[in-house]
């Protein structure tokens, strides 16, 4: 390729929160096992195909520590391969059921069970010892640049400096325990930020993150190095990201995508396209395939066409190639959107031949698109793009019990804890994280499964209070903390110890 008109950071960010032993339908496990199906195998067989082609710097991939850890857990593996077996099983059933149906039905029932039967492969053959294994050759290699967190993906900016200190040592330590160092980059929770994190990030070892557009007044074209820190922040292009997903619209709606939300309820299979915004489930047409295709294909080509006018501007404006950063939730790609990893390997593969760098955030601040010092604003990347999805007043009550749950927490460790570790004190730190988790807020303030979260919420409050107060009264805690840490032993090496004055 001549000299680029500009380059592309794409960044994905891969996080569920805490799910092993908490339900399974519709909210709990089956969440985890649907997005690990549909989104991170097949996300990393493409990244796969990329490495065995030579490329480096494909993407950015952001993991959360608490997905890792799920997606590494003994118990969750051995359910997923069950639940990849009834994903096939339930691919037969309805092949039988539509089998004098309309033709793209008994096709698509086809297509199941191929899919399914790739899954069962791909995690036979290659994630049966975890996610880690399969990850980390492909960091080492610098194919993907990875991006960390902390621990339990808490809303950083209402956390206590000594706990929010906490959860980001403990995020980074658990990352590089499970590929071998610690990231250089963070996917900031929910890109929540408060002034003057970047000192905490660059005492951690962090030297990039990421944050909304608007914090930045728009200006997304280079990274920035935040106060007078070293720490640079590099801000999601909306005029770009946009196109494919935004609160309004985007590609993944488009009437011949597979419809998300429409089940055959005895297969739990998804049959429909989504036809028309406003058309009700029985009334949606079976999915096409070859609608589908071309479909990506117009939407690739959209895409590759808004991202090189966009660095031409910014040539024009900077006199200088420029930078698009486009961040997504992984769990877009498959899960919620059944076409989004073809798209993306499109997308991938045409945006250098249109002339464009295609490179890592890492790759991005090596290559000199990196501006001159801000000073950020109180940010998110939620409503408003401030922190009112996680500070609002419909979860004011669970913003209060974490504010308590923080203030019991550095108590009860700065009175009882000693020079020794201490597995009790250990799990009430594990349940102050867990019961910390931005995730639920989320949920309620979007009434997505909003009692599912109130009621994790309240579980390991009740959990943690449980505990505290044992410790407190001097009384007997271990057989109890040993119970939680059956459903509940993220982070093996967490250590309270840390938290202490």
């Amino acid at each position: 390729m001549s000299d680029p008109i500009g380059s592309f950071s794409l960044v994905l960010h891969s996080h569920l929160p805490w799910l092993p032993h908490h339900g399974a339908w519709p909210v709990g496990e089956e969440w985890l096992y649907q997005a690990w199906a549909h989104s991170y195998l097949p996300v990393l067989d493409l990244v796969r195909e990329f490495a065995e082609e030579g490329r480096t710097d494909v993407l950015t991939l952001g993991v959360t520590p608490v997905l890792a850890a799920q997606l590494d857990d003994p118990h969750a593996l051995r359910a997923f391969h069950d639940w990849l077996g009834m994903w096939q099983l339930r691919a037969h059933s309805a092949a039988v059921r539509w089998q004098r149906d309309d033709p793209l039905l008994r096709e698509l029932a086809a297509a199941e069970h191929r899919a399914s039967s790739r899954a069962l492969e791909e995690f036979e053959t290659r994630w049966r010892h975890g996610f880690s294994p399969v990850l980390r050759p492909l960091v080492d290699a610098g194919v993907v640049e990875l991006l960390g967190g902390p621990a339990t993906h808490p809303f950083q900016p209402l956390l206590d400096p000594r706990v929010r200190r906490f959860a980001l040592a403990e995020g980074l330590a658990d990352t590089a325990l499970r590929l071998g160092r610690a990231p250089e980059g963070i996917w900031a929770p929910e890109c929540g930020y408060a002034p003057g994190m970047e000192a905490g990030y660059a005492a951690a070892g962090v030297r990039r993150f990421l944050v909304d557009g608007p914090s930045t007044r728009g200006e997304t074209h280079a990274g920035r190095p935040v106060g007078s820190s070293d720490v640079v922040a590099f801000a999601r292009d909306l005029n770009v990201t946009y196109r494919v997903w935004s609160p309004k619209a985007g590609y993944p709606g488009h009437d011949a995508y597979r419809d998300f939300h429409t089940y055959d309820h005895p297969s739990g299979l998804k049959p429909a396209r989504v036809t028309g915004k406003q058309v009700p489930p029985e009334r949606k047409r079976p999915y096409d395939p070859l609608l589908a295709r071309d479909a990506i294909r117009r939407h690739a080509d959209d895409f590759v066409s808004t991202v090189v006018s966009r660095l031409k501007d910014l040539q024009a404006e900077q006199g200088a190639p420029g930078l698009v950063v486009a961040a997504y939730d992984t769990e877009l790609y498959g899960h919620w959107w059944h076409e989004g990893p073809e798209w993306l390997r499109q997308v991938l593969r045409m945006l250098p031949e249109a002339g464009v760098r295609v490179t890592t955030l890492r790759g991005a601040q090596a290559a000199g698109h990196v501006g001159d010092p801000i000073e950020l604003p109180a940010s998110s990347w939620g409503s408003g793009k401030d922190w009112r999805v996680w500070d609002g007043a419909q979860v004011s009550d669970l913003v209060a019990a974490g504010a308590s749950v923080q203030a019991e927490l550095l108590s009860v460790v700065d009175d009882h804890g000693g020079a020794a570790r201490d597995f009790v004190l250990d799990q009430i730190a594990r349940e102050a994280l867990l019961a910390l988790s931005s995730d639920w807020a989320f949920m309620v303030t979007k009434d997505s499964a909003a009692q599912y979260a109130r009621d994790r919420a309240a579980e390991h409050q009740r959990r943690f209070t449980e505990l505290a107060a044992l410790v407190r009264a001097g009384r007997p805690a271990l057989d109890l903390a040993r119970r939680y840490w059956a459903s509940d032993g993220i982070f093996g090496r967490l250590d309270a110890r840390a938290l202490r004055q």
